[in-house]
């Protein structure tokens, strides 16, 4: 599984999101990973799900750690998770975005 270290918003001048995009784009088996772990939570019968603690759970996974994961990008997969599953809207608590 290919990984990407992005640099930060000030090192890259790149927002959050532009950040994000490209990292999905390159890893995308992290979206599918957290897909599958969000599903087998849900299916087992859990009402609310932590994208922060399946991004932890994640990382003790993956075979390099976190190497690349940046907590950041949390929100941006639940809300991608959510357009892509409305029906699991309600398991993830989003909070406003201040920043695109």
């Amino acid at each position: 599984m290919p990984t990407a270290i992005l640099g930060s918003h000030r090192e890259s001048g790149r927002s959050i999101t532009e950040q994000f995009l490209a990292f999905d784009a390159i890893n995308p088996h992290v979206y599918r990973a957290l897909e599958r772990m969000a599903a087998r939570r849900l299916a087992a019968g859990a009402t609310r799900v932590s994208l922060k603690e399946l991004f932890e759970d994640l990382r003790r996974q993956l075979p390099h750690g976190d190497v690349g994961l940046n907590n950041n990008y949390t929100a941006l997969y639940a809300r991608r998770l959510i357009n892509e599953h409305p029906q699991w809207a309600g398991a993830f608590e989003l909070r406003r975005r201040r920043a695109a």
